[in-house]
């Protein structure tokens, strides 16, 4: 079912289908940076935890091959069936399973890597996470995270934090920020879930979005703060926060529409 808003984009399909339609552009670089950072060889097993719509499952799938195994854990059942329909059938199967990262479904020692590519910031006990993860982690396996870095080094997510301060409310936009955390709030908690060699490093990629006009409410449909947006004000609410993102960032736009933009994430490793 689509829904036009007075902009002229579609609304269509579900907050899962438009988050693996809309995300995407964003999580790219970031997705190939953590499944990177834990060294997969062929053969490898691997665990995507908090797997969403199964961005670095499929990544980490292709660096694996077909002696590998990849799966993936998300308590979002919805997310997961499109990390199912969008799975290539070409590598492994990749083994999808609704489940909280803290109440992981996997015997001991049973990943060689772990991967969280913009998850670990919104696990209700980030310490039980991590004892888990370190839990089904082989000894001297890797883990890898993303999380990020402090709003102001993202000009699109500045934009788009006014937009939901002023078209979801205060709550919308406090839930927003707390996907931008301290990388020692990671980092302590690794240590303290047993992990070793544990490192931290920003990365910053400058990532071309289409036309910002339409995107940025076409992105903001398929987060949960821009789903409140909906819920408080409806789909003109949503097209009004989307023209204010774009607006705020005209100085970044081309002339088609489309945009540059440098994003930055904290990168954290470790060894198990």
């Amino acid at each position: 079912m689509a829904e036009e808003t007075e902009s002229g984009f579609q609304l269509t399909g579900s907050a899962p289908e438009r988050y693996e339609r809309y995300v995407a552009p964003i999580m790219a670089p970031f997705v190939e940076a953590v499944v990177d950072a834990v060294d997969l060889i062929p053969g490898a097993t691997v665990l995507d935890l908090a797997c969403g719509t199964g961005f670095a499952a499929r990544v980490a799938a292709a660096r694996v091959g077909p002696a590998g195994r990849v799966f993936g854990a998300d308590p979002n059942e919805s997310m997961l069936k499109v990390a199912e329909a969008h799975h290539p059938r070409m590598y492994p199967d990749i083994e999808f399973t609704a489940a909280p990262a803290d109440q992981l479904p996997y015997a001991d020692d049973t990943f060689d890597a772990v991967v969280c590519q913009q998850g670990a910031q919104f696990f209700p006990d980030l310490d039980a996470a991590l004892a888990e993860a370190a839990r089904v982690t082989r000894p001297g396996g890797h883990f890898a995270a993303t999380m990020w870095a402090s709003l102001d080094k993202s000009p699109y997510f500045t934009a788009q934090h006014r937009a939901i301060a002023e078209h979801g409310g205060p709550e919308a936009a406090a839930n927003f920020t707390a996907a931008f955390v301290p990388a020692e709030r990671l980092t302590t908690a690794l240590r303290r879930a047993g992990f070793q060699e544990v490192t931290d490093r920003e990365v910053t990629f400058g990532i071309a979005l289409p036309p910002l006009a339409d995107f940025a409410a076409s992105h903001l449909s398929a987060v949960p703060w821009g789903q409140t947006i909906i819920e408080t004000g409806g789909q003109e609410a949503l097209t009004s926060a989307g023209r204010l993102v774009h607006d705020l960032l005209k100085a970044h736009t081309a002339p088609d529409g489309t945009a540059t933009l440098s994003f930055t994430s904290t990168l954290v490793t470790a060894v198990r």
